[in-house]
Parts: structure tokens; C-alpha cells; sequence
């Protein structure tokens, strides 16, 4: 997860995470071109793709092409966070048993373990933070989509092995948790999380605690390039992968619009939208059957994300922390309405790829924010921001499905455990939050 922020009415200043303590811290499922929205939702249009084809067939209960059929729902989803790209500040007790512990990232990780054990130590990682099981509880609350973060290391061939050090062999166990997925009747989102040479520095998203973000150069542009290549292939020649719709091109990259943000925007962003859909064309993949991008919204800070780039199919990711906006006042009162008047500023259509429910670190524990004493509000909260982000885009993700933090405010496993979000979100009153 990540070092995010909050879209509200007004211009946001953004900030991002740090660790644990400083922490204690798809998206887009929409097709767009201009102003139309991919995703079957009752105030969205149909558009056509680029041979005219229509993206949606007349069947009630069915979608065609690479859509889930949400039946007029909103997308309403988790971020598999801490999967393949692990986060000590969310994941400690896994951190440290893995033999981690006082590492910064995977990478450090992988150079303090040395490679067999490091793999060893990984497998068994990703063989039990997210399992069958998990998904028959995701679909039992009425969840219907997950974003999935991924290191760009997946494509071992793309990695400098003299020095570059991840774990190896994460493929087949992404290639389980899609079918899952696809099992259920999940739409997914594949999300470039770590990108090359790291997109921001010194934070452990990107899978390498990088002193200076490395990304923004041509040659790593390319691997990044060749990175979605390898994802969307996958996505075409592989069952498991079926009900792929959605390939985020990098999260959260820096926040500004100076020279390495530009030539993200003229270079970068461009070509990703060329090759992706040249790739498929070559192997033959046409119209709505091909996979559609994401990017951060212009709100993020980056600039306007398709300055350059196509913008027929393009989905706009919006993330969402009230914890780092310094605008609203902390107070529950303020929380709330601050939520239920929530309008993005940004691209449209769009989806909240990531939010929580945590308020700024200093008082997150005080007596008035205490998630023991104060679930009354945060299921307020929820409702409040579940409202706004169905009514005014196309549906949401909460970061994330789990953690091992004992804080329902980042874990939609333990919140619906604990009675803050409800098993059944039908039953969500919204007109006693939102009036």
C-alpha cells in the first residue's frame, strides 16, 4: 500500500508514508475514452472500441470481452497488499519469521537471506497470506474485484541478476491466486507496483528501499515496457488470467512535474499504451477483448497522465487518505462530512483504488480515534466514504484485505470481523451517514 493521499472538493496536498510507526501506514475497472466508462454501473455509457464493437452484450447476467459482470453493481473490491510485493510496516510477524526482520524491503531481504533461502522463505509467503479460502470470504461479503500489487522481478528475464536481488518464483503462485479470482467471479486489476529502479525513493512499496527513485530513465522505462508485454501475454494465453481486465502501467509515482514526471508522461505513458496494444494485435487480440490501462489520476500530482498517451480505454486511479490531508480539521464531525462531500477534481470517470480507515498518526490511538472505544464512528466513516466513492465513481478498493497489524482500520478481513463493516453491505444504511 502505500504513501498516498485524499481527493477532496479543493486542491489536495499530498504526503506520503513512511514506516510502521511514522506510518502506523484499478482501480481502475473502468474503460474510458473521453468521458465514457467501461464498467456496467447504472449512470455509466457505453462506448464502442476501436474496430466499433460494443463493450457490453444485451444478455441481463453477462459482459463481453474481459468485463466481470457486476449486473448494474458497483465495483466494490480489496488490494491483495503484502502478497507479492510484502510491506514490513503491514506484515511484521511474517516479516520476521521469514528471517527479514531489521530489513527494509525485498530486496534487502533477498540480499541478507542469499537466494535459495530467501526463496524458500518467500514461497512460503505467498503460499498462505492469501489462499482459496480467502476469496469464498471475499465473495461471502459481496466483494466483486481485486487490485493485486506486483514487483516488476515476476519476469525474472527482466532482471539484472549480478545485481538486483528478489525472490524467484512468484509466477505460479500469482497464477493460482488469479484462477481463484477468476473462479469466483472476481474482476482483477494487475498493478505495477515496484517499478524499475523504484518510482519513489526509500519506501518499501517498490520492493527495494531505494535511496533515489531510479525509475525515470529510458532504459528502465523499457523494462517496464517489456514488463507489461510479459503481463499480457499471460493474460491472453492463460486460463487462470481470464478475468484480467485491468493493468495498472505504475503506482504512485512522484509527485511533481518536473523533468522526471514529464518524460513519465511524453515517453513512459505513451508507450505503454502503444506496446500493450500492439502486442495484442500481433497476437492477435482485438477490440473489447483486449486489456484496458490505468494510471493515476492528474489529482495524484503528476500531471495530466495522458498529456501524450491514448486515451481511448484508459481507467483513472484515485487514492483516497483523509490520514494526510492537512485541510480537514481532525474531528469526527469533520471526518464525515469531509467524506460524504467528496468529488474527485480529476479525471472522470474514475475509481478509488486504494483507501482505509486510519486517521493522522499522532491521534490514531488517542481516546476520540481509538478503534476499540470508537467503532460507531469508523462504521460512519465507512458508509460516508463507501457512499461517496460509489455515488460520484465507479466503485472502490480498500487497502487491503489483511494485515497483521491487530487494526481493522487498514484490514477489510478483521473490520467485517470486528462489526465495522458489515457482511452484507446491502444492509448499509447510507441516508443516516450522507443526507
Amino acid at each position: 500500500m502505500k504513501l498516498s493521499t485524499t481527493t477532496l472538493p479543493l486542491p489536495v496536498t499530498y504526503r506520503r508514508k513512511m514506516t510502521l510507526k511514522l506510518l502506523t501506514s484499478l482501480v481502475g475497472l473502468c474503460l474510458f475514452g473521453a468521458a465514457n466508462a467501461w464498467l456496467p454501473h447504472e449512470n455509466s455509457h457505453r462506448m464502442e472500441g476501436r474496430d466499433g464493437s460494443n463493450f457490453f452484450n444485451n444478455s441481463a447476467n453477462s459482459v463481453q470481452g474481459r468485463w466481470l459482470p457486476t449486473n448494474g453493481n458497483p465495483i466494490r473490491g480489496v488490494n491483495l497488499g503484502s502478497l507479492f510485493v510484502l510491506e514490513p510496516w503491514m506484515a511484521s510477524n511474517s516479516w520476521s519469521e521469514m528471517g527479514c526482520d531489521g530489513q527494509n524491503s525485498e530486496f534487502d531481504c533477498v540480499s541478507h537471506l542469499g537466494q535459495d533461502a530467501a526463496n524458500s522463505a518467500f514461497k512460503d509467503h505467498w503460499s498462505s497470506w492469501v489462499t482459496q479460502d480467502d476469496f469464498k470470504q471475499m465473495q461471502s461479503y459481496g466483494l466483486n474485484a481485486v487490485r493485486i500489487p506486483l514487483g516488476y522481478w515476476l519476469d525474472e528475464d527482466i532482471v539484472y541478476s549480478d545485481s538486483e536481488h528478489f525472490p524467484q518464483g512468484a509466477m505460479s503462485y500469482l497464477e493460482s491466486i488469479v484462477g481463484w479470482a477468476s473462479d469466483a467471479g472476481f474482476y482483477i486489476v494487475l498493478d505495477l507496483h515496484g517499478a524499475p529502479g523504484a518510482q519513489v525513493a526509500s519506501n518499501a512499496d517498490t520492493g527495494q528501499y531505494a535511496s533515489t527513485p531510479g525509475f525515470y530513465v529510458d532504459y528502465q522505462y523499457e523494462r517496464a515496457l517489456k514488463f507489461l508485454e510479459f503481463l499480457v501475454e499471460k493474460v491472453h494465453k492463460t486460463d487462470t488470467f481470464r478475468n484480467v481486465g485491468m493493468i495498472e502501467i505504475v503506482n504512485e509515482p512522484l509527485q511533481n512535474t518536473g523533468d522526471d514526471t514529464t518524460s513519465m508522461r511524453t515517453s513512459y505513458y505513451k508507450d505503454a499504451w502503444d506496446r500493450v496494444h500492439s502486442k495484442e494485435d500481433e497476437i492477435g487480440v482485438h477490440g473489447d477483448a483486449q486489456v484496458h490501462l490505468a494510471v493515476m489520476n492528474n489529482d495524484w500530482g503528476s500531471g495530466n497522465p495522458t498529456e501524450s498517451m491514448n486515451s481511448w480505454n484508459v481507467a483513472f486511479d484515485d487514492h483516497r487518505y483523509l490520514k494526510w490531508d492537512s485541510r480537514v480539521s481532525v474531528d469526527h464531525d469533520s471526518y464525515i462530512s469531509a467524506s460524504c462531500n467528496d468529488q474527485s477534481q480529476g479525471d472522470s470517470p474514475g475509481i478509488v483504488g486504494e483507501f482505509s480507515l486510519s486517521p493522522p498518526d499522532d491521534v490514531q490511538w488517542s481516546g476520540d480515534w481509538d478503534p476499540s472505544s470508537n467503532k460507531d464512528f469508523y462504521k460512519k466513516w465507512f458508509t460516508a466514504q463507501m457512499t461517496s466513492y460509489e455515488q460520484r465513481n465507479l466503485g472502490w478498493f480498500f487497502w487491503s484485505w489483511k494485515t497483521e497489524l491487530g487494526d481493522y482500520r487498514w484490514s477489510y478481513q478483521d473490520a467485517v470481523s470486528d462489526g465495522v463493516i458489515p457482511s452484507d453491505l446491502g444492509t448499509i444504511d447510507r441516508g443516516s451517514v450522507c443526507s
